[in-house]
């Protein structure tokens, strides 16, 4: 029998562990491909999903420029992704996750493009831009002081974090946040390093590191690449990880954008719209990280611009509407991220409507529940007299004009759409009496009728 995990409620890993289970919970368990095909057949297609077409097309571009020797790879890729996006279990991550896969792809088949096709790199262009700009060579400067505790400031967030973060992140949005969110996040963190690594591979350029080694002298394709400042943590640690790894990377020429960069910054906006109470630390890690690309050799101080722009921009492109109000943003998990979670009631803290049987309604009322839009008003000749509406008996009211009991339930069911007029005859009543008009809704008529009324009473 496993032992059971209890955590102090209200303690930092209680939370967690409760919203774990919660997401649990709403996960799509399922292992039937029909339940898929049944979604897809219900499914109303819009121009927003020919980008599957697009990314259907880029498979089959970068599996056709495999080498022969990875023919096996070439029927296990589409095998595996067919069978991952027909199960719900696994499509519900799998699906989602495309631009991510398709941007993997692209790096790691871009070794793949014959070299009649690639353009001629750039080597003198970024340190030429970098002097003109700033005046100096900004990496050149800060990589001439260099320290073990500098070097391990600066390995976290480069050799690290940023390899870590966006698993971090996504596990918080899918434990705190609607599934719309993490949906949000994948999305805009595959597009954002596909067009990255597109970038690179158009347009090539040479890192600090090449300028180090080589000095600007021409650069070709058959060089490979180097771990710049991170050859000093595999001596600190006595290891040639970052040396092998770096050394075989797919894209040996591609500072320009920092991908480093880009990522760190879509993080620090992620975190502070979505979880504001982190925003000092998420951009206290992305400033320590663009620090680190020039220390390290990696970057100049262009490509970091470049690639926080890239990031800013794609943020707010692909972020929709309804998400960028912040209570929206920061809705709990398993809300609706149209309200934020949040029904009318709780919003403007009024107590909810009694339903028939005496409970309260639901998270999300009708919608016609104190709704003021035009199109949701009755015109002015449907609108009950606002001057019919006191709070005397039915039987009293039928005095002044009223159709009594049989629509007394209609007027009460209509009554929040005379907010409107409310306001209006405010607004007539700033205009004062010398218009000729009483702005009080009760007029001679009621004192008229008051001696009846009294005289029934007794």
């Amino acid at each position: 029998m496993m032992p059971r995990i209890y955590f102090r409620p209200g303690s930092p890993m209680g939370i967690i562990y409760a919203a774990l289970l919660a997401a649990v919970g709403r996960m799509d368990k399922s292992l039937s491909p029909s339940d898929t095909i049944n979604r897809l057949r219900r499914h109303t297609f819009t121009w927003r999903d020919s980008i599957y077409i697009f990314h259907f097309g880029s498979l089959v571009f970068w599996l056709w420029m495999l080498p022969q020797s990875g023919y096996p790879l070439k029927l296990l890729i589409p095998i595996l992704s067919a069978i991952v996006l027909l199960v719900p279990f696994t499509s519900q991550f799998f699906f989602r996750a495309i631009p991510i896969f398709a941007w993997l792809l692209i790096f790691f088949c871009s070794r793949y493009i014959p070299k009649p096709w690639r353009p001629r790199i750039k080597v003198s262009l970024l340190p030429t831009v970098e002097t003109v700009l700033y005046g100096a060579n900004i990496s050149d400067i800060l990589t001439r002081f260099t320290h073990p505790v500098l070097d391990i400031v600066a390995w976290l967030p480069y050799g690290f974090g940023h390899f870590a973060l966006p698993f971090f992140v996504a596990a918080f949005v899918w434990l705190f946040r609607p599934k719309e969110v993490l949906h949000l996040w994948a999305r805009i963190f595959g597009y954002l390093n596909w067009t990255g690594v597109f970038i690179q591979i158009v347009f090539p350029c040479a890192a600090p590191w090449y300028e180090v080694i080589h000095g600007l002298t021409p650069a070709n394709y058959a060089m490979r690449g180097s771990p710049g400042g991170l050859l000093r943590i595999d001596r600190l640690f006595h290891g040639n990880g970052y040396t092998v790894g770096f050394s075989g990377a797919p894209v040996v020429f591609g500072a320009f954008p920092s991908l480093h960069a880009a990522s760190a910054t879509l993080e620090a906006l992620f975190i502070s719209h979505f979880f504001p109470q982190a925003t000092r630390f998420a951009w206290g890690y992305a400033g320590v990280l663009y620090w680190a690309t020039m220390y390290l050799s990696h970057h100049y101080l262009i490509d970091v611009v470049a690639g926080a722009c890239l990031a800013i921009f794609f943020f707010y492109l692909i972020l929709p509407d309804e998400l960028r109000d912040p209570v929206a943003a920061t809705a709990p998990a398993g809300s609706a991220s149209r309200a934020g979670g949040r029904s009318k009631y709780e919003i403007y803290d009024l107590e909810a409507p009694v339903r028939g049987n005496g409970t309260r309604r639901a998270m999300l009322p009708e919608e016609g529940d104190f709704d003021l839009s035009d199109g949701s008003q009755a015109s002015d000749e449907e609108e009950v007299d606002i001057a019919y509406r006191s709070p005397l008996p039915e039987g009293v009211a039928k005095t002044f004009g009223g159709s009594g009991t049989g629509s007394g339930r209609s007027k009460r069911a209509k009554s929040h759409r005379h907010t409107a007029s409310i306001a209006s005859l405010i607004r007539e009543g700033e205009r004062g009496p010398e218009e000729g008009w009483n702005p009080s809704p009760i007029g001679a008529t009621f004192f008229e009728a008051a001696p009846e009324i009294e005289s029934g009473r007794r």
